[in-house]
């Protein structure tokens, strides 16, 4: 039976990850873990950890240093074969082998030649239970050989030749990278038509004059050694044909030039490789690198084709202009014909090159380590393919299995090492050698027999949480030997788990597939085998997975503006989240425009850049979950750009543009404007649209402009910056295709006529000269046209009409080049002049008291002498009819449109006396007035009374006063008083009605209810009416009985009795602090604080020692302090300074031991006095308890 040593799965599960698990992973390979702590007692053979390349290429400037690690245990010992045979590192003081490994070093920087160790190496690593190798290790110094010294010759060449420039640099090792340079180290220009080849000759497929120069220079650079080699310089110059004489050309043969090819164009023909066909050989694994170049005049093109086949998509490269194809990973199934094709203008030609790929030997199944039980089966396989076909060898801890000691529990069959029935000393390294011509490999695979109880490697009490509703992996990482059976039980009691939902690895872990809050708990792992047992528990939490309950949602905003994206986050109370937000996949931009505030992502001041997919991903340490929107930004559009005029005509042309980014919202149209260089440079015009598909305009155009064009594009968010201008486009002149507009003639005097008329602009002109015929006559009259042509003006003024004459006038443009259409004939009229006749017959008739009708009748039109615009009334009051005061007199002014002949007067004042007159209007002004008409307006029902108030409240009445109305409109007859009680739910009581003479200004009202709240309604009257009324609320006083009732608190015995109380308390503490005083103790500002800290607390008087009195309690007076205190309130320092209660809160002081006062205590100072008894004197208790009551 093969013993297993289970590797530990990739975990789906979260949780903690101890070190011993990362040692199972090491286990994956059939190898034992070395950890000191846990498998101290484990043998294992040597493993080769670290070796040196087989083809190793050493710098000779450095130390030589040969690497073999290896691991095993015991820990191996090392040796070294050189060249087949032992090498005793003892016997040279250069050499050393590092410390605990099988590295050599060798020490040629102090003296020695790296050529003097130059060799094949190998190494073994070896201890009690085998011995592995390394692979042979070719070790050669690195060489950068000098070019031989050679004279070249300039070379000398007819324009179109073809050249190659050799360069053939000396063999290196490594072999040397090949460039082209001139003098000043700058890289030669390379093209289709000059290119440097894989064996770095420089090719030219024809030479040009700018070929010329005497400094082609090939490089070679050896990097192993950091070395660059020169070869000498190569001069080529070349001639045209033409530019020789004929009696240079003459003495200039064919040979004297360098090649023998005609200088004119030709068919291509190939420079490398030579012939219609080659071969090519390589290594699986490398890059095939295959090259055509030819030659040809105009320069050839090459093209490339597998004539059974097509080309490799991902790993096909072109290189060198097409020159060279390159195949990477080349493998067998790229073998083949491939075929170059060089074209020109001239003719066509053909090259295959076909390909075979050998391969060196590679893996199919490297031999893999074996641990095994005594008495148990198994194998190593070795198996390795090539091109062609690897023999497999075997060797025994580094001998050929042929000579190897004798083990009969080992079959050899080809690829296969059979094991049957082994035991401990069946231990060993076997080594699998696949070789052919083109390398080899070496394989090392231990079979260590071991004989181990079960043991679990993974940690005690793991704790494992995972993501309801997600696969739950309990990791027992087990070793044992034979190998252990692995069994899973739940809690501390039940049978091993075994059935759904389980699911059971052989390498020993448990997995919960779906994972449900029930699942968790704590599980045991229990291994056995014939040896013994062990086990383990381990812990598992199911948690709530974590959502994302408010996703970003996908944003449109424009640049320049903010925008903000949410992402709420719900998870397991017990895992804390982390939210990231990224852009497209990567971190958001270290830009201080984005700002992120707890479930927000903020970007402001939008640029185009930010547009893009924005992920919230909310990471715990179980799950992570991610929600993504895109943001598009967006903005007007960019200008139109490529301006271009074609099928220019007199009158159109075509406008065509290119338009702009449209920052990703759609151009719905484009406006195209105009500027006219020669009459308005500098200010544009709005010329036409067209859709927001279309790119081309067909333009109607004006005579005589010089026309320029922009083109601005329009989105949903607004239009563009205007585009560049086009070029200009001057249309031909042409006479005037219309007339001045808006054509009026008025006279400005009785006796003129003033045409005005709107002049066309310079746009409209159609031509230079623009002047205007100016055409009138009297409309009623038979009088011919009179004409006069004006420049560019826009009046023109003819003197000597008669006054307000109806007149026909027009006005036509004209140019140097013609008349424009004939004018339409509008009607104007000469000067008006005032009005000579005043209306007559007019009557006013009275409507109410603030408003009249007026009549008039309408005078003779001729006497208007203008354009009748109405009559217009003035009216004013001359005083009221009370004549109790005179107004200033100011006249209002009421105007009636056209021919009215009568009109109301409103808004007029009530009992007064009006006078009016009427005179008409035209547009130079008024006529004379009318004679005056007065007449009266009768009474009005006056305004409210301007005040009332209510004094004197008593039990039963109240006084009412107030002002008259301000304005009585007429003679006041009376006022009417209405109240009515209001109770203590705002009802109201029944309403009593009172009137009042005229002349009274106050009156009382008595026999009402004590403690009652009346409402009052007043107004005033005249012949006409009640006016507005006034109201007002006030309230009758308390009833005296009623009063009497109340308590008063300073009669009653157990105040008198409190109040003695208080007094005689004070008393003896007043006299405590006076003895203390006398006795010169003591005195703290504690004590004095707590003596004076009660408020009704009086000090003595100082001139009679008595305490300071109750004021009466009907008068309310305050308490009378010492008779010290001066009138103005202030306490003045010498007058106090032997008064204890100067000492109180507030004072300043402090005593001397002696208990005498010295200075001050720090404390608050006394309050400022205040003006009278009231803020310097104790108020009254009776009021304290009245206001209490």
């Amino acid at each position: 039976m093969q013993l297993k040593i289970m590797p530990k799965k990739k975990r789906l599960s979260a949780g903690r990850v101890p070190l011993i698990l990362f040692l199972c992973q090491m286990i994956s390979a059939l190898d034992v873990p070395l950890d000191s702590k846990l498998l101290d007692d484990l043998v294992q053979p040597p493993t080769i950890t670290q070796q040196s390349p087989k083809d190793y290429i050493i710098d000779p400037r450095e130390n030589i240093v040969i690497q073999c690690e290896a691991k095993g245990k015991p820990p191996p010992s090392f040796s070294w074969t050189r060249n087949g045979t032992h090498f005793d590192i003892d016997k040279d003081p250069l050499v050393t082998m590092k410390a605990g490994s099988g590295t050599l070093i060798i020490n040629i920087m102090s003296e020695g030649k790296a050529e003097t160790y130059e060799g094949v190496y190998q190494c073994t690593a070896r201890n009690e239970r085998g011995a592995a190798i390394s692979n042979n290790i070719v070790v050669r110094p690195s060489r950068s050989p000098l070019w031989t010294k050679e004279k070249l010759e300039p070379l000398t060449l007819r324009s179109g030749q073809s050249l190659v420039l050799p360069c053939r640099p000396p063999i290196g090792l490594p072999p040397a990278i090949i460039f082209w340079m001139d003098n000043s180290f700058q890289r030669l220009p390379q093209s289709e038509r000059v290119s440097q080849g894989l064996n770095g000759d420089l090719y030219f497929s024809n030479v040009l004059p700018e070929d010329s120069r005497e400094d082609y220079i090939c490089y070679a650079r050896f990097n192993h050694t950091q070395t660059i080699q020169q070869k000498q310089p190569i001069s080529v110059k070349v001639i045209l044909v033409d530019e020789l004489n004929d009696t240079i050309a003459a003495n200039l043969s064919d040979t004297e030039v360098y090649g023998a090819k005609s200088s004119r164009e030709r068919p291509p023909t190939f420079l490398t490789p030579e012939g219609n066909a080659s071969n090519k050989e390589e290594l699986r694994g490398n890059v095939l690198s295959l090259e055509c170049i030819a030659e040809g005049l105009p320069t050839p093109v090459i093209y490339w084709i597998k004539e059974d086949g097509t080309l490799p998509i991902n790993r096909t490269f072109y290189r060198n202009f097409q020159k060279t194809l390159q195949i990477i990973q080349v493998s067998e199934a790229d073998s083949g014909k491939y075929q170059c094709i060089a074209k020109n203008a001239l003719g066509v030609i053909h090259h295959t090159i076909s390909v075979t790929v050998k391969a060196a030997p590679y893996w199919i199944m490297a031999p893999q380590n074996l641990v095994l039980s005594p008495g148990e089966n198994g194998s190593l396989i070795c198996r390795a393919n090539g091109n062609p076909k690897p023999r497999i060898s075997w060797l025994s801890n580094g001998v050929p299995i042929e000579i190897a000691p004798d083990d009969p529990s080992r079959k050899i069959n080809g690829d296969t090492i059979i094991f049957s029935s082994v035991q401990e000393r069946s231990s060993a390294v076997y080594q699998c050698n696949a070789s052919n011509e083109y390398g080899y490999l070496l394989g090392n695979a231990f079979v260590n027999v071991l004989a181990e109880p079960p043991r679990i490697l993974t940690s005690a009490n793991t704790l494992y949480q995972v993501i309801a509703n997600r696969p739950a992996l309990l990791d027992c990482a087990f070793f044992g030997s034979p190998m252990p059976i692995i069994e899973w039980f739940k809690g501390t009691k039940g049978s091993a788990l075994r059935e759904d939902p389980y699911v059971l690895h052989e390498n020993g872990t448990l997995e919960i597939p779906v994972a449900q809050k029930d699942s968790t708990g704590t599980y045991t792992c229990v291994a056995r085998n014939k040896l013994g047992m062990a086990k383990n528990e381990v812990h598992l939490e199911i948690k709530d997975p974590t959502r994302i309950v408010k996703q970003p949602e996908y944003a449109v905003v424009q640049r320049g503006s903010t925008v903000s994206f949410e992402c709420k986050v719900k998870h397991d109370h017990t895992l804390i989240p982390t939210v990231t937000w990224l852009k497209d996949n990567g971190e958001l931009p270290s830009d201080g425009r984005f700002t992120i505030d707890k479930d927000h992502l903020v970007v402001a001041d939008v640029s185009d850049n930010d547009g893009g997919t924005y992920t919230c991903v909310a990471n715990t340490t179980l799950d992570n979950v991610s929600a993504s929107a895109v943001l598009s930004v967006v903005d007007v559009p960019n200008p139109p750009f490529d301006l271009e005029l074609t099928d220019q005509l007199d009158k159109s042309v075509q406008l065509s543009w290119t338009p702009g980014d449209d920052n990703n919202s759609p151009i719905t149209k484009f406006v195209i404007e105009y500027e006219d260089a020669m009459h308005e440079a500098g200010l544009w015009h709005h010329q036409t649209e067209v859709p927001g598909t279309q790119t081309t305009a067909q333009l109607k155009l004006s005579p005589y402009v010089n026309y320029s064009f922009r083109v601005m594009a329009e989105n949903s968010l607004g239009r563009s910056l205007p585009s560049e201008a086009s070029e200009q486009y001057l249309t031909k002149a042409a006479e005037p295709d219309k007339n001045p507009m808006t054509v009026e003639g008025l006279g400005s005097e009785p006796d003129n006529l003033v045409i005005t008329w709107q002049p066309l602009n310079g746009f409209e002109s159609n031509g230079p000269g623009l002047q205007y015929k100016v055409s009138w006559r009297q409309k009623d009259g038979d009088d011919e046209w009179t004409s006069v042509v004006v420049a560019n003006v826009s009046k023109y003024i003819v003197s000597g009409t008669p006054t307000f004459v109806p007149y026909l006038i027009k006005v036509q443009a004209l140019n140097d080049v013609g008349f424009a259409p004939e004018p339409a004939v509008v009607m104007g009229h000469s000067g008006e002049d005032l009005p000579m006749v005043a209306p007559g017959n007019v009557h006013v008739t009275v409507v109410n008291s603030t408003l009249a009708e007026v009549h008039w009748d309408p005078v003779p039109l001729k006497s208007v002498r203008g354009h009748l615009q109405g009559y217009r009334i003035y009216y004013w009051t001359d005083q009221n009819s009370s004549k109790r005061n005179r107004r200033h007199i100011e006249k209002k002014i009421l105007t009636f449109q056209g021919s009215k002949t009568h009109g109301m007067l409103p808004g007029l004042e009530p009992f007064s006396h009006y006078t009016l007159n009427v005179r008409v209007v035209n547009g130079k002004g008024e006529g004379p007035a009318s004679p005056d008409r007065v007449f009266h307006t009768p009474e009005g029902v006056p305004s409210a009374p301007s005040s009332l108030k209510i004094v004197n409240p008593t039990l039963d009445s109240l006084t009412l006063e107030w002002d008259p109305p301000s304005h009585p409109n007429g003679i006041l007859t009376e006022y009417t008083l209405k109240y009515q009680p209001i109770n203590s739910t705002h009802e109201l009581g029944p309403l009593v009605d009172l009137k009042i003479p005229a002349n009274k200004t106050r009156w009382t009202l008595k026999n009402l209810n004590f403690s009652t709240r009346y409402k009052f309604y007043f107004y005033a009257q005249t012949s006409a009416g009640s006016g507005s009324q006034i109201t007002e609320e006030a309230v009758t006083t308390v009833d005296e009985a009623m009063a009497s009732r109340q308590v008063d608190i300073a009669t009653q015995g157990w105040f008198i009795g409190l109040m003695c109380a208080v007094a005689l308390l004070i008393l003896i503490l007043l006299i405590v602090c006076f003895i203390r005083r006398n006795k010169g103790g003591k005195y703290p500002v504690k004590e004095k604080e707590d003596a004076h800290a009660d408020p009704e607390i009086q000090p003595m008087k100082e001139d009679d020692g008595t305490f300071g009195e109750y004021s009466d309690a009907e008068d309310h007076k305050p308490l009378k302090k010492g008779s010290r205190t001066p009138s103005d309130r202030t306490v003045k320092k010498e007058d106090s300074d032997d008064s204890l209660v100067d000492y109180g809160e507030g004072v300043n002081g402090q005593f001397n031991e002696d208990g005498s006062f010295i200075g001050q205590y720090s404390g608050k100072k006394e309050k400022e006095p205040a003006e009278g008894n009231e803020s310097s004197e104790a108020p009254s208790p009776v009021n304290a308890m009245n206001s209490f009551v």
